[in-house]
């Protein structure tokens, strides 16, 4: 190549550097359209097998199936985008033939976390009457969404994990251009730009704004428009109030092996083997951000300054409180390793008395 380059004109060097950069573009542009068609192609076939399974429920609707109770039960994992959601659902999916249960994933057009009235609709009647789908574990980057305002009699079961904002928020900016060791060769949204984010930080770039941190709170907040409002007190605390009303458990990334096992003891039925799963199978860890790099003191100082990550990390910690006070009267530590506590209720004076 050395010796055909020193024998072409410059002309004709520029003529054929043009034309391999061009034929690159073309390539990198043909690869992404076959990322959508099979994209779109996964979209129609997951259609098909709902409406067949929808009209199969239809038929059987007059026959009155009955589920038993243990049965009866679903579990919706709203996950936030880069808390470790992906090695956890993996867990789910690895267990449910071993466990008998269904995993669905909550695809939703450009990922977008809020719903239109009418698809909150469909999603709530999906979710409570698909009995051929329970027990059921659905996930996805979907807001909360509060089944009781539609009168359904029995809620689904939420748990999610969450994150340091900023640890997320870095975690988000490589992740959008380098992108992960899960499918490496995906042409991701910002691929091409080099920019560090302590750089973007010092530049007063966009993708790394204080505004970028607000998304744990609106996703536990739900489906109003104030939760939505970046800087919202009432999101803040509403996204509070449902953590501790509507949430079963919320974990934290930095603590998932603890989660997982908690997880274990109290829904035996999904997560039975979850916890051994995690320490030693190969997809504890799956899905790694490439080329990230942590940032410096300075660009940390810079973003703390925000009253927008005051309160991510107000609601941050207070769910890491919340969990650490759940995860303490449910196990203890010996000789460096956790062991959950036996049953520590039991009943007496049971009257009237049994012959």
């Amino acid at each position: 190549m050395g010796l055909l380059r020193t024998m072409m004109p410059p002309k004709f060097q520029l003529l054929a550097a043009l034309a391999f950069g061009v034929a690159m573009l073309f390539l990198e542009n043909q690869v992404q359209k076959l990322e959508e068609s099979r994209g779109k192609l996964e979209r129609a076939i997951a259609r098909h097998e709902v409406r067949e399974i929808e009209q199969r429920h239809t038929m059987d609707s007059g026959r009155d199936l009955q589920l038993d109770e243990s049965d009866d039960v679903v579990i919706i994992y709203n996950r936030v985008p880069k808390t470790a959601s992906t090695s956890f659902t993996n867990i789910a999916y690895d267990l449910c033939g071993k466990n008998k249960y269904h995993v669905l994933h909550i695809n939703t057009t450009k990922n977008n976390p809020v719903m239109s009235l009418q698809d909150q609709m469909r999603f709530v009647r999906n979710v409570t009457s698909w009995r051929e789908m329970k027990p059921g574990f659905y996930h996805g980057h979907v807001a909360f969404l509060d089944f009781t305002k539609f009168g359904v009699k029995r809620k689904p079961i939420y748990i999610n994990v969450i994150r340091d904002p900023i640890e997320r928020l870095v975690s988000y900016y490589y992740f959008l251009r380098f992108g992960d060791d899960y499918r490496p060769g995906l042409r991701r949204r910002k691929q091409g730009d080099k920019k560090t984010f302590d750089e973007c930080v010092s530049a007063g770039g966009s993708d790394c704004a204080a505004e970028k941190l607000w998304l744990q709170i609106p996703f536990f907040c739900g489906h109003y428009s104030e939760c939505w409002n970046v800087g919202s007190r009432w999101a803040l605390e509403q996204a509070k109030y449902n953590l501790v009303n509507e949430y079963l458990l919320v974990g934290v990334t930095e603590e998932l092996e603890d989660f997982i096992m908690m997880l274990e003891a109290a829904l035996p039925r999904y997560f039975r083997g979850a916890t051994e799963l995690y320490r030693t199978g190969k997809k504890s860890h799956l899905r790694k951000t490439s080329e990230k790099k942590p940032p410096t003191k300075e660009s940390i100082a810079k973003l703390q300054q925000s009253e927008i990550w005051k309160m991510e990390n107000e609601f941050y910690e207070f769910a890491l409180e919340q969990f650490q006070f759940v995860r303490a009267h449910a196990v203890r530590e010996k000789d460096g390793e956790l062991y959950l506590l036996a049953q520590n209720f039991f009943y007496e004076k049971i009257y009237p008395k049994m012959n």
